[in-house]
């Protein structure tokens, strides 16, 4: 905490030159990030790949494609408020709830993260990232089931629910379910205050504010600390209010800002997406700044970035599913399987394409400045600042939803008591992200996230005949509501 606060305190320039005039650099820094990369490697090597996209497609099968067949529904429920809900147990709406989550997950994965995989993958990253959403949408739609059928209302009245609720009371009292699930909130809480959480969020914002409008990184710094403190001593209803503005709003602008490159280059969009398609299953030859890739990299980077972006199969979106308003685990599971769609689908293929078509990826560039590079070239000046304040906006509601993780994981472990401590850790945090190098936090990132998706993995699979009897349950239920409305229409008439 000393050293947050003494990062918090000082310029970024002259701290690394308070470590090099004390010989406190030396190789050190650089042992430390080849130990993380090592670590990362191995956490994210091909058993957790198959394990993550295994998941998704098994939980496919079983469940007959329905992100394929339900989507309409789906996105129908997420976009329709249904009354009925309204009385039922809950702290905030389905569509607040999915706001909270898409908070957590429309971020730096979207912009920088998609830039990143790229950058290191090459275009064929994001056809990886395609498949990774598309299965992971089964797997979001088994989590938020899953979240609302296992919930609990915890000391304060607050809806309390995730992987570590649905893994307690879902795998009941077997001797590896307690283990499970306290290991998932210690790894949820890890990447809530050193992973997505905190670090890449805040360092995307003051690394593209002091780029495009050169404001000083710790003035950047300070704001950010104080308006993340301001909302979440406030709680879910605080962050889901800002959440349910923030969120359509940046997205629609983002969106909007990305098909207006695709319209001005749109003779070029067809071999965009040829080119990432052939990419993803060939060698990516070197060009530009490019140092080319294989089509191993290229997969692994993005499963890993499509897995950071959308989050499926991580367990964090559940934990927002919980405190819906609702009594049907299936509806909530459709409407959070929309998370995954909205976020991988359709905005990191807008940034994918921008990038591709544009040339950026091959430059000299990395993360928030290559996006912004490439959305210069596409709409000049305008494009900068569509980006700087959509990644501004993203990545500071992504804080917020994370902020939330953490604390649900936080009261899990040490009940309601260790609330306000881990609140005040995580504004430290936020408030010393802005000086950590961009690789490391990627780096770090990574790792906690992996620990945290395998004890959730495990219970989803355990728990996967549950999911499809609540799904058949639902589906029969709703066939018979639907037939009695069309039986009383036809008596009317």
């Amino acid at each position: 905490m000393l050293l947050s606060l003494f990062l918090c305190v000082k310029g970024k320039e002259e701290i690394l030159n308070f470590f090099s005039k004390n010989n406190l650099l030396g190789g050190i820094n650089m042992n430390f990030q080849q130990i993380f990369v090592s670590i990362d490697n191995f956490i994210w090597g091909p058993p957790l790949l198959i394990l993550l996209v295994g998941t998704g497609v098994y939980l496919s099968f079983r469940l007959k494609f329905l992100q394929i067949f339900r989507l309409p529904l789906a996105l129908k429920f997420a976009f329709k408020k249904d009354k009925d809900d309204n009385n039922c147990e809950g702290d905030v709406s389905s569509f607040a709830a999915l706001c909270t989550a898409l908070s957590a997950t429309i971020g730096t994965g979207n912009i920088v993260g998609v830039a990143t995989a790229i950058k290191l993958g090459g275009p064929g990253a994001l056809f990886w990232m395609w498949m990774a959403a598309f299965f992971g949408m089964a797997t979001k739609y088994a989590e938020g089931l899953l979240a609302v059928k296992y919930r609990e209302v915890d000391e304060n009245g607050q809806m309390s629910g995730g992987p570590m609720y649905y893994i307690k009371n879902g795998l009941g009292h077997k001797p590896y379910s307690m283990f499970l699930a306290k290991s998932f909130s210690f790894f949820g809480i890890g990447v809530a205050l050193f992973g997505i959480g905190t670090f890449p969020q805040v360092n995307a914002i003051v690394e593209s504010t002091n780029i495009v409008f050169n404001i000083p990184i710790i003035m950047t710094a300070a704001i950010i600390t104080t308006l993340v403190a301001l909302v979440t001593l406030g709680g879910i209803k605080s962050i889901s209010r800002v959440a349910e503005f923030c969120v359509p709003f940046m997205a629609i602008v983002y969106i909007i800002g990305c098909l207006a490159v695709l319209i001005v280059n749109y003779t070029a969009v067809p071999a965009a997406f040829s080119f990432i398609i052939t990419s993803a299953f060939t060698p990516t030859a070197a060009t530009g700044g490019f140092l080319g890739s294989t089509m191993i990299l290229a997969m692994r980077m993005g499963v890993a970035r499509g897995v950071f972006s959308n989050e499926s199969g991580l367990g964090s979106a559940p934990i927002a599913s919980a405190a819906a308003k609702t009594k049907d685990p299936a509806k909530q599971g459709l409407i959070a399987m929309t998370g995954t769609f909205i976020d991988t689908i359709v905005v990191c293929t807008m940034t994918g394409l921008v990038l591709t078509l544009t040339g950026a990826w091959s430059s000299d560039l990395s993360g928030a400045a290559m996006t912004n590079y490439a959305f210069t070239e596409g709409l000049n000046i305008i494009g900068q600042y569509i980006v700087t304040i959509g990644l501004m906006f993203f990545a500071f509601t992504t804080i917020l939803g994370w902020n939330y993780y953490g604390e649900r994981c936080t009261e899990f472990l040490f009940g309601i008591k260790g609330i306000l401590p881990y609140k005040l850790i995580f504004i430290v945090l936020v408030a010393s992200g802005a000086f950590l190098e961009l690789e490391l936090i990627w780096t770090i990132a990574d790792i906690v996230n992996g620990l945290m998706a395998i004890p959730n993995l495990i219970a989803l699979i355990s728990l996967s005949g549950v999911v499809v009897f609540e799904t058949k349950k639902y589906f029969n239920e709703l066939e018979q509501s639907n037939m009695l409305k069309s039986s009383k229409v036809v008596e009317v008439n």
